[in-house]
């Protein structure tokens, strides 16, 4: 046993990380069968940027529940990984370097950056461009690394990945290849939710809803008669768009028109009025214009009515040149109408609208001035302009098909907390289409596709050529399809490769896939897969949690996990959630530096499962509290060397008693994924150890009442400070770490989760002890508080003490009354049977002042 002189907190960070390292602490043993591995479904953070505090708050908790099952005997499989590929990634890459992708461009294999970005950028292919988006990610990699390592998370980091690394390529493009063979993936032109700034489609998961302020136009169509119908709309700049009128089927008001044409203002073109129940008879006049396309519910009008699409906006915002006399553009008077739409083509939406309006009023086909309203308006989230809905070719997973499945593996799964379960069932209960994976931009995973080029320079969609398995993963911008050369590229007769990459997400949602060697390493993958926990934020249950089910549904026909661990957020001091793009996040590494990593692991595990938490210093520094003093109790409770003997007396067997029953309450706790609760009663159960039992028994274990008196005393304090650190091993893995090394070979880490059992084989349970400790207990907090209020110190003498209490609580007490006298410093201690507890107390005379009784 080694005990230092001082014990501190400072530098427990480096030595502890290093020695784990070194000694394969936490390595995952491969050799161990399904059912003793705990495999985790780490979130692999965003590399474009920097962690902040609320990644400390998440992985906090993953990282207990690690530790815990580790102990519990497990072989934990806790991968790392890197989400390096997206949007942000490929921003920051054209900033930082001054490049721009073309992926018409060969690759250049001695290509290098400029050292300062270039003016304008240079075009690269896009195999540099990832090169280089991979050059800058894997240093902040290193700088996340660093940080995670400092927190203390128990990662094997010799299993990381990255989501845009080769193996992680070959697992997308095969479980992509794989859906393609079975008909569950496809490729269709259709209306498209897309970003104008980004210039690439947006899936439903990726919205947001953004308040703007906006107007309602009320204008009118003409009936054949000449007669007005009027329309309300916010965006009149759409009317070259718009392809019918509709109404609700029971709106008395419209139903003549079913059935009949009007001509729309400006254009002349003839339009039907039809019928269907999502029309609104509230909204604005009740009868609404269909235009292709303005949101999502003219796509669903679109599609149900079976209308023609006159499309205008262009996928860089703007309106695109139309030709109007032409099929698919007949108007009353092609001249008019070309007069009026020359004036918005070219204007971005957000320009032409005021255009159109003047227009109207010279017409006289707007009815009264704009009225002014805020509405939800839809986003992509990292977008800083309103959807379009443009027509684009995209690729596509089924998904409202097997709608029902997904809702029954959700109930499969063990949520936690369990009412995130309902967030789930809303996401798939809302699904209004399949799933658009395809992305036009250039860092991400290729779809592994090309396509025939036709004699007439056509590209054949209808007949996609993909590679074999084997050759996975490939880039069909610069690689070549079996049976063709290079030289075919874009040629009739030849091939093109398909343009796109896959959505992020598309790829995260591969997750369990890539860690667990699906398909390259088939002895590791049945050895987790299905993996145990998925451990996550609220906010992308809709994105990653359900994509992911979805995708491990279509290909194995089971749950990806058993487990999901929902976190909440991170708040700030105005109770908003902590984010980058709101720009009120705190990085955390100088703040692990000044409280430490157990004080910021204490903060963080105080925060239950799914519930938003405040950022609050305050608590790191109780943490850090806590943790010192773990470590001064530790050093007394060593003081005297590795203890032995019996442990007889009637406090140490109560104490230890009441340390079982909350060892067993904290393994219920824990295996139901209720880490908070264990932290809370662990550390009531320690600070009341400390105040009150150690206290109660320092005389004792000195050796005043004897040596085999002080050898209980000593045994059982030591027995106990052996299972509070494993308690709290999960929570402070530094300080527990440290003064385990103090009397253990091994780590702390690798000790088994304390049982009640083990307790009961050093001292059997004794409810009369445990009810003598809790009301010594009482007693000793009774004299400390009538020493503060007389203002006397701690160890002023009393010379006569009275406790009265019902006779169920002062028979037990008599055990204690050595230990209470000689803790709370007690010449004469009486009992007296009494209804109701009290303590009566006369001190002794200080120098100069009579007796005081109190």
């Amino acid at each position: 046993m080694t005990v230092p002189e001082k014990p501190a907190l400072e530098g427990l960070e480096e030595k502890w990380t290093t020695r784990w390292e070194t000694d394969g602490t936490f390595r995952f043993d491969r050799t161990r069968p399904r059912d003793e591995v705990y495999a985790i479904d780490t979130p692999p953070p965003t590399v474009s940027g920097s962690l902040h505090v609320g990644h400390v708050f998440s992985y906090t908790h993953t990282d207990v529940i690690a530790r815990f099952q580790r102990m519990r005997g497990k072989a934990v499989f806790y991968p790392m990984g890197w989400d390096d590929n997206g949007l942000p990634t490929e921003r920051r890459v054209q900033n930082y370097f001054g490049v721009r992708c073309d992926p018409s461009l060969p690759y250049d294999s001695s290509f290098e950056p400029p050292e300062q970005p270039a003016k304008p950028p240079i075009s690269v292919s896009r195999p540099n461009f990832i090169e280089l988006c991979i050059r800058l990610t894997v240093e902040d990699e290193k700088v996340f690394e660093h940080l995670w390592r400092y927190l203390g998370l128990s990662i094997d980091w010799s299993m990381t990945y990255a989501t845009i690394a080769k193996p992680s390529q070959r697992v997308s493009q095969a479980m992509f290849v794989s859906l393609l063979k079975r008909h569950l993936a496809y490729q269709i032109e259709a209306p498209t939710l897309w970003d104008v700034d980004f210039k690439t489609a947006v899936a439903q998961a990726e919205l947001e809803d953004r308040e703007q302020p906006g107007a309602y136009h009320r204008v009118s169509f003409r009936k054949s008669d000449g007669g007005p119908v009027d329309i309300e709309t916010t965006r009149p700049e759409l009317l070259p768009a718009c392809v019918a009128l509709v109404a609700h089927p029971d709106d008395p008001r419209y139903q003549p028109l079913f059935g009949t044409d009007v001509t729309t203002p400006l254009f002349g073109a003839r339009v039907p009025v039809l019928a269907h129940a999502l029309a609104d008879p509230e909204k604005g006049s009740g009868l609404a214009m269909i235009c292709t396309f303005g949101d999502v519910t003219d796509v669903v009008w679109w599609r149900e009515l079976k209308l023609p699409v006159r499309a205008v906006i262009q996928p860089n915002g703007t309106l695109g040149a139309v030709t109007w006399g032409e099929a698919g553009w007949e108007c009353e008077d092609p001249a008019r109408a070309q007069a009026a739409y020359d004036q918005l083509a070219g204007l971005s939406a957000k320009k032409a609208q005021p255009v159109v309006t003047a227009l109207l009023k010279q017409s006289g086909d707007l009815v009264g001035e704009p009225r002014p309203i805020v509405h939800h308006v839809k986003f992509y989230e990292k977008g800083d302009r309103p959807l379009e809905i443009v027509t684009s070719r995209q690729w596509f997973i089924k998904t409202i098909e097997f709608r029902e499945q997904l809702l029954e593996r959700g109930r499969e799964l063990q949520w936690h907390p369990a009412y995130m379960r309902a967030r789930y069932e809303s996401w798939v209960n809302g699904l209004n289409g399949d799933w658009c994976i395809s992305r036009q931009r250039f860092f991400g995973v290729p779809f592994p596709v090309w396509y025939p080029v036709k004699a007439d320079g056509g590209v054949d969609h209808a007949n996609p050529i993909y590679p074999d398995e084997s050759r996975l993963p490939v880039d069909p911008s610069t690689d070549v399809p079996e049976g063709y050369t290079a030289e075919r590229r874009g040629v009739p007769g030849g091939f093109v490769g398909d343009p796109d990459v896959m959505d992020t997400w598309a790829t995260s949602s591969v997750s369990p896939q890539i860690v667990t060697g699906w398909q390259s390493d088939q002895d590791l993958f049945a050895r987790t897969f299905p993996m145990d926990l998925r451990p996550q934020a609220h906010d992308i249950i809709r994105t990653w949690l359900f994509s992911t089910v979805l995708r491990s549904h279509l290909e194995h026909d089971a749950l990806p996990w058993k487990h999901a661990a929902v976190s909440g957020w991170v708040l700030d001091p105005d109770r908003k959630k902590m984010s980058k793009s709101k720009g009120n996040v705190v990085t955390p590494l100088g703040l692990l530096q000044e409280y430490g990593a157990d004080g910021a692991r204490y903060w963080a595990a105080r925060g239950g499962p799914g519930v938003d938490t405040a950022f609050d210093i305050g608590q790191m520094k109780v943490g850090r509290r806590l943790a010192m003093k773990l470590l001064n109790a530790s050093k007394f409770a060593l003081m005297n060397g590795i203890a032995t003997g019996d442990i007889t007396h009637a406090l140490d067997r109560g104490m230890l008693t009441g340390l079982a029953t909350l060892v067993d309450d904290a393994t219920e706790a824990m295996e139901e994924y209720e880490y908070t609760r264990v932290l809370d009663r662990t550390e009531a159960f320690f600070w009341s150890f400390c105040d009150n039992y150690l206290e109660l028994v320092k005389s004792r274990r000195y050796g005043d009442h004897g040596q085999s008196a002080a050898a209980s005393a000593n045994r059982a304090m030591q027995a106990a400070l052996s299972v509070l650190l494993r308690l709290f091993a999960p929570y402070l893995p530094f300080v527990t770490e440290e003064v385990w090394s103090w009397w253990h070979q091994g780590s702390v880490h690798r000790a088994p989760w304390p049982s009640a059992q083990d307790l009961a084989e050093i001292s059997p349970f004794d409810p009369d002890g445990a009810a003598c400790l809790a009301s010594a207990s009482d007693v000793l907090g009774e004299v400390r508080r009538a020493k503060s209020e007389a203002r006397r110190p701690l160890k002023a003498v009393i010379t006569r003490a009275i406790v009265r209490d019902t006779p169920e609580r002062l028979t037990p007490l008599q055990a204690a009354r050595a230990d209470l006298s000689a803790a709370a410093t007690i010449q004469t201690l009486e009992f007296e049977p009494a209804d109701a507890f009290s303590v009566a107390i006369e001190f002794g005379e200080e120098p100069g002042a009579p007796a005081a009784p109190v």
